[in-house]
């Protein structure tokens, strides 16, 4: 087990303690949430960091930091859709695009591609742009940080009067469409990988 393998299972186990933390209606429980989900974000650039600055990029590396963030998002989503927070269709979008998405990156493995970087299974510029340039791929972050951070900050008391609520709901909604936006060109593209 090298360093950041070892970040991603731990941000894997604090995401699972905020999950416990977010059933607890108190004050202190929502900010101490919204920090450790703050840790939990951050952590996934993290273990990226240290796999190359300690150049202990692996394959295995590569799988458990993809279902780390599976994992870890469909655990914010659902939470949030069983606490009535935000619709349900928005976990369901995120379990149906990730399965699909991740059904057909795994076929490209076996094929020798990789979801980014030299070897991504993007062909297209626009694909290329959309699921595997680093700006796509910070944007889509940095609207689902926001998204988990806000919507779990909008149920402290303090702010309930205020228009958080509001612009979490809107960071889910732009959050969601990029899920979509990212998820599209792997399966157009993805069709050429299934034949033969």
């Amino acid at each position: 087990m090298n360093v950041p393998n070892t970040i991603t299972l731990v941000r894997t186990a604090i995401a699972l303690f905020v999950m416990w933390l977010l059933f607890q209606p108190q004050d202190n429980m929502i900010a101490t949430s919204t920090v450790l989900t703050a840790l939990v974000i951050w952590g996934d650039g993290l273990d990226g960091f240290f796999a190359r600055k300690l150049n202990q990029c692996t394959k295995l590396g590569a799988v458990l930091d993809i279902a780390s963030d599976r994992v870890v998002e469909m655990m914010y989503w659902i939470a949030f859709a069983v606490l009535n927070w935000i619709p349900i269709w928005v976990p369901l979008l995120y379990l149906v695009r990730g399965t699909f998405v991740d059904a057909i990156r795994a076929q490209a493995s076996e094929q020798g591609f990789s979801a980014f970087g030299e070897k991504t299974m993007m062909q297209s510029g626009l694909g290329k742009f959309l699921v595997a340039s680093n700006f796509s791929r910070f944007t889509y972050a940095v609207a689902k940080a926001l998204a988990f951070c806000f919507v779990i900050l909008s149920h402290h008391s303090s702010m309930s009067s205020t228009a958080l609520p509001q612009v979490a709901l809107i960071m889910v909604y732009v959050s969601a469409a990029f899920c979509v936006l990212r998820g599209l060109p792997v399966i157009v593209e993805g069709r050429r990988l299934m034949q033969g």
